[in-house]
């Protein structure tokens, strides 16, 4: 299986606690995050990475290199800034298989991927992976109907409910229709609307969920995912 970890964010939130380097390198539990993503895909039987990269990425190359732990890395590595659409379109030119996984590369989860490959050779569509949180203020909300997304809601919703798990399985040609190196956000200017306009699956994940893109949550990751970092 191939994915894409998009890296390249400034990591502003974050910058008063790892001032001096790109957030996926932040350390967790003695290791760089993005270490511990690969670590955890390698186990899930993920044998390709490709890794956009922007802020500071030298020091993600310096230290990964070509591969990590028998998985081939391929850099993307924007100049301008592009957004998250953006990057990852120019990541998927990278891409061999006809479908990839996408991750955040400042998200942890623990997703059950042989159950959505099993779902998308089933029925080859877009899908998003979502997951229950006891509160969705913090990230907006996913609206679902029958097991494909209708819509999102911005954040600053309370309450329980369905978020956005900042993952995606898509198939390798789905920003044709943009043009290279135009900026565009992934969710703003593409999902929003593209989940009106052709049927979006929605996989709800059990797996262990962590955002550390702020100092709080990144010091919640430092005892929960050191049971990942080996």
């Amino acid at each position: 299986m191939e994915a894409v970890i998009l890296a390249g964010g400034f990591g502003t939130r974050l910058r008063e606690v790892v001032p001096d380097l790109p957030k996926p390198m932040a350390p967790v539990a003695d290791k760089p995050f993005l270490e511990i993503l690969l670590n955890v895909l390698e186990k899930k039987g993920f044998n390709r990475v490709i890794l956009s990269l922007g802020f500071m990425a030298e020091k993600v190359v310096a230290y990964f290199g070509n591969q990590h732990n028998g998985i081939e890395i391929v850099y993307e590595i924007e100049e301008t800034p592009l957004g998250t659409g953006g990057a990852l379109k120019a990541a998927l030119n990278h891409c061999k298989s006809d479908h990839v996984f996408i991750f955040n590369g400042d998200t942890f989860l623990d997703l059950e991927t042989d159950e959505v490959e099993s779902k998308w050779q089933e029925k080859p569509q877009p899908m998003i992976v979502a997951r229950q949180v006891p509160d969705t203020a913090r990230y907006g909300r996913l609206d679902t109907s029958e097991g494909l997304v209708s819509g999102f809601i911005e954040k600053g919703l309370s309450g329980p409910g369905l978020i956005n798990a900042g993952c995606y399985v898509l198939p390798k040609n789905i920003f044709d229709d943009f043009e290279s190196g135009q900026s565009f956000s992934l969710e703003q200017d593409y999902l929003f609307d593209a989940v009106k306009k052709q049927p979006f699956s929605v996989f709800e994940t059990k797996g262990h969920f962590i955002d550390i893109g702020i100092p709080v949550d990144y010091q919640r990751a430092q005892t929960e995912l050191a049971v990942f970092s080996h």
